[in-house]
């Protein structure tokens, strides 16, 4: 397996506690808000974000999330087949750039998203929770919602049109499920909320680049076992993101990765049989002692932790890791 972490465009702490962790690949959201360039559409600015990572010590496996505004291709609305064309114009960058795997969404209006950012955790820890009893009740505006019909569509009519050209730059797309797998989010519908869902979204296309982030805890969340969700679709698992939660799909609350439900050691050694051998991250962690502050889920020293986690079941596994 590749273990990655999730580290932005520009050289931080995070950076450098990653490195000394032994951590080699990277992956980052290179969305201009995030890193002051352009969209990875113009290849000077992918180049540069690449370059960088490789003077830091990584290779720059993977891109994730929305990497401009995707409202109009996820709503379809005009102007979405001039966004899908920037689209195309970033996966051929990143195949000429040697940047293989891109993990995207199709959550339309709200990403990913939790009710309650502060939730105490193991020894005064923070970590975040969702509950459907606690969500804003008033719907988003008439213009940002989306029927579950409807994103189908607009899903099918995006999907088809990029995964011909991923294929031809030699870049795999995981699609990560709905975190929360809840339809409707304040009047706007969701798709990918069941391993049915990913699996109708999957059967769009056999092409080799159609593949799968498979996000764990959101299986989890959707009721789904997760186990047999992996051996469901061992050959579309692009990327895993190694996470737990405890709850439900309407009330669940993020966890520490040695103390929640799941047998995370039997997960990543069953990823191993089914002959994963692609990039592995971990994924929405606490926020530890002096980094409260922090965006929730993302905090460094709960991901150093976890990390440290996750290396020691593959060794004592003897699973080989890069």
């Amino acid at each position: 397996m590749i273990l990655a972490d999730f580290l932005p465009a520009t050289p931080d702490r995070s950076w450098q506690l990653a490195r000394q962790i032994g951590i080699n690949h990277a992956i980052c959201k290179c969305a201009p808000e995030l890193t002051g360039l352009p969209a990875p559409d113009d290849l000077q600015a992918l180049r540069t974000i690449r370059d960088r990572f490789a003077d830091g010590g990584f290779t720059l496996i993977g891109l994730e999330g929305d990497e401009f505004d995707m409202q109009r291709i996820k709503l379809g609305l005009p102007g979405r087949d001039e966004d899908i064309g920037r689209y195309q114009t970033m996966l051929r960058n990143m195949g000429e750039l040697g940047i293989g795997l891109l993990c995207y969404n199709f959550m339309a209006t709200i990403g990913w998203y939790r009710t309650d950012p502060r939730v105490p955790a193991r020894g005064g820890a923070v970590t975040n929770r969702f509950r459907v009893a606690a969500l804003d009740p008033t719907p988003v505006a008439p213009e940002l919602r989306v029927t579950e019909g409807r994103l189908w569509e607009n899903y099918e009519y995006f999907i088809t049109r990029v995964l011909p050209v991923a294929e031809e730059a030699g870049v795999r797309m995981g699609l990560h499920p709905d975190d929360p797998p809840v339809s409707p989010l304040r009047g706007v519908g969701r798709i990918l909320t069941s391993a049915d869902a990913l699996a109708r979204a999957l059967s769009l296309s056999d092409s080799p680049a159609h593949g799968l982030t498979f996000c764990q805890a959101t299986i989890r969340a959707m009721g789904e076992d997760a186990a047999a969700a992996a051996r469901r679709f061992a050959d579309r698992i692009a990327f895993v993101h190694f996470r737990d939660i405890t709850g439900t799909r309407e009330d669940f609350t993020e966890t520490f990765h040695d103390n929640g439900p799941t047998d995370m050691p039997a997960m990543l050694k069953l990823y191993h049989e089914l002959g994963f051998r692609g990039p592995i991250r971990v994924d929405h962690v606490p926020s530890l002692a002096g980094e409260e502050d922090l965006p929730h889920g993302y905090a460094v020293l709960g991901r150093l932790f976890a990390t440290g986690y996750m290396k020691g079941i593959l060794d004592a596994h003897r699973i080989p890791h890069v």
